[in-house]
């Protein structure tokens, strides 16, 4: 089965049968769903409107006119910022004083998979009780249209991305000047998606000197488009041959950032939030929060800038409100993804690339000194594929057990944390999988680490 319904929107590879794939009667049906909540929620307001954007892959052309015509025929306003990325079109949501937002992608899932990810009036995801009611809108097929003479209107608004990338650079602590001095020279792999037009266009403007791999935006993913180590062999291989000072990174829709040091060596994924908030908490005191499935790192730079740390659930609508609960002024996730108050609450590749750029050139180091400069823990990340036979939830109870002695973490999935190192077992809200990351102060000891985990499971499982 390849369509998943979850809180956060509905993902699917495309073609194939209805409610099993991500067809176009399954785009259409999802879209209502929102279009009725969106109704139902804003009962006092005539004139609704909706912000869509979409990234770059070969299928969003068609859901996202299946998506704009569904949404107008419930009598929705409908603005079309076309080919875009997440945070672009969160950015867009309260600027154009619309009423929520849909973004078409499916962000790191492979060229097959399209999704529809759904905000609210702030730009921001919707929380789990606002999801749980959309799910409960699209089984009951509960869906009242537009009559002729009520039909909303559709708009495009191209060069929503400049604008974005205007925003960021008005950030307080984006120092232009301090960028445009260093003299960068940046490799960037978008991996043929949007960030291939925002992520050099953004430094042009920062005055870095950019080569482009893979920014063609024709959604033929050159690559896995999940910005991990194993598939970024190439951009590693060309910043070395540009004698560049860095890499950057970003998945199909920009919300996720990965570095590339100067000898070729990963920055690390979950090292790109530890170094932009060590910048941040530098400059202004404050707490940060990570998901349960992030470094130990983030807590020890926040600790030793004198602030808060702590983890939420899996997930960005999560970890924003415990961000909003703890006043944290940066946070985000270990995947490379960068929540940043003062622009917004949403992952975002662009305010990553400002705010890493602005302390690599204030530091006087390279990129590779600035990444040992930090606490070193070592991640291994793994996943194992579920099968409908798979009791998940029994497995997780039963690995909870076993360590009781250790301290365990249940608000989502399992989390063990032994005296040097630990591993979160969940249930991907995103594909069919058991997700096992560990994490300790070697490489060889996380994998090891994952490799009992794994093997604990399987012997459980029966597999």
């Amino acid at each position: 089965m390849s369509l998943i319904k979850s809180i956060s929107g509905i993902r699917g590879t495309i073609g194939g049968k209805v409610n099993d794939n991500l067809t176009p009667v399954d785009a259409v049906k999802f879209a209502a769903s929102y279009g009725s909540w969106l109704i139902t929620r804003n009962s006092n307001t005539k004139d609704l409107t909706v912000v869509i954007g979409r990234d770059a892959r070969i299928s969003g052309k068609m859901i996202s006119s299946l998506v704009a015509n569904t949404l107008v025929g419930m009598g929705i306003n409908v603005i079309d910022l076309g080919l875009s990325t997440t945070p672009t079109v969160e950015v867009a949501v309260p600027l154009e004083k619309a009423n929520g937002g849909i973004i078409l992608t499916a962000s790191h899932n492979p060229k097959q998979w399209n999704a529809l990810k759904l905000l609210n009036e702030k730009g921001e995801f919707l929380n789990g009780a606002d999801g749980a009611e959309i799910l409960e809108i699209a089984e009951a097929d509960g869906y009242t249209f537009a009559e002729v003479d009520n039909l909303g209107s559709y708009t495009k608004l191209p060069g929503y991305m400049d604008k974005h990338i205007d925003e960021v650079l008005k950030l307080e602590f984006v120092d232009v000047e301090a960028i445009k001095n260093a003299n960068f020279k940046v490799v960037v792999d978008a991996v043929n998606s949007t960030g291939g037009i925002v992520i050099p266009n953004l430094l042009k403007k920062l005055g870095v000197e950019c080569v482009e791999l893979y920014c063609e935006p024709n959604g033929n993913f050159p690559h896995n488009p999940e910005p991990l180590k194993e598939h970024l062999k190439d951009i590693s291989e060309l910043v070395v041959k540009e004698e560049a000072h860095l890499g950057i990174v970003v998945d199909p829709d920009v919300d996720r950032l990965a570095l590339v040091c100067e000898d070729g060596s990963m920055f690390g994924e979950e090292y790109t939030l530890v170094a932009c908030a060590d910048y941040v908490l530098g400059l202004a005191k404050g707490n940060t929060v990570s998901n349960l499935s992030s470094s130990r790192a983030l807590r020890d730079v926040t600790e030793k800038h004198g602030g808060l740390y702590k983890a939420s659930a899996v997930g960005e609508v999560n970890v924003v409100e415990l961000m909003k609960k703890t006043d944290a002024i940066i946070g985000g996730e270990g995947n490379g993804g960068i929540i940043y108050p003062a622009s917004h609450y949403g992952r975002d590749s662009l305010v990553g690339v400002a705010l890493f750029l602005s302390h690599l050139a204030k530091s006087n180091k390279s990129c590779k000194a600035l990444r040992d400069s930090y606490p070193s823990y070592f991640m291994s990340k793994n996943k194992i594929q579920l099968t409908p036979q798979l009791d998940v939830d029994g497995i997780l109870a039963k690995m909870a057990d076993k360590y009781i002695n250790e301290e365990v973490n249940t608000i989502d999935g399992v989390k063990i944390d032994f005296a040097d190192e630990w591993v979160h077992l969940r249930k991907s809200n995103t594909e069919p999988i058991i997700r096992i990351y560990t994490e300790s102060n070697s490489q060889t000891n996380a994998d090891q680490l994952a490799k009992r985990i794994m093997g604990e499971i399987a012997s459980i499982a029966g597999i």
